[in-house]
């Protein structure tokens, strides 16, 4: 069987990816195809208790045990979810993935992007997405959108403006290197606006 199309949506917290993402199931779905709607932590029973410990912690983490974290939850997740999806020729549409522990543990939490990068690579044996498209957002916006839409914080949402200005510039970093692999998108346009740029790409992919 033909392998998958495996998509990722990345950026800061507050960015819209969830709302695109469910938007490009729905598309997907339409058009026929086997959809996989996931997310890192947390697609799995053993990744929703790792998302609660890292996010929700009440307490410290220490940023390297953090990145070891999000990299074991990565790694359960693609070996019994995400893998075994593409291998029957699914569509998986996955909010955050190893691009996300770059920008947060390697800038954000100023770690080694590229150590971090190499654990990600190690614990998803190397696998990398199709597609990922970044939703663009400054932090003050991101902030703005937050406020509106929770009643709480998490661990890294919590986080000063400067940690999410170094995410957010991670992030450009990591699409100008990869060009091919990333679609970027200022998150400020209209969700359908957006939802629109994103079929156009994968589009050409299926």
């Amino acid at each position: 069987m033909t392998r998958g199309l495996f998509i990722t949506l990345e950026g800061g917290d507050g960015s819209g990816k969830s709302t695109q993402a469910e938007l490009l199931r729905e598309w997907l779905t339409g058009e026929g195809r086997t959809v996989v709607r996931t997310r890192e932590p947390g697609g799995t029973e053993v990744g929703v208790e790792i998302r609660e410990l890292v996010l929700h912690h009440r307490g410290d983490i220490s940023p390297r045990a953090e990145a070891l974290l999000y990299a074991a939850d990565r790694a359960h997740h693609v070996a019994t979810l995400v893998r075994p999806a593409l291998t029957r020729g699914e569509v998986v549409v996955q909010d955050r993935y190893l691009d996300s522990s770059v920008a947060y543990q390697g800038a954000g939490r100023v770690l080694d992007p590229g150590e971090v990068r190499r654990l990600s690579d190690w614990a998803a044996e190397g696998l990398l997405p199709d597609l990922t498209v970044l939703l663009d957002l400054d932090s003050a916006a991101a902030r703005a959108r937050l406020d509106v839409a929770r009643t709480r914080y998490d661990r890294l949402e919590a986080e000063a403006s400067a940690f999410h200005d170094r995410v957010r510039g991670a992030y450009l970093d990591l699409a100008a290197a990869e060009p091919d692999r990333f679609l970027v998108i200022d998150a400020t346009r209209p969700v359908e606006e957006i939802a629109a740029a994103i079929r156009e790409r994968v589009r050409g992919l299926l």
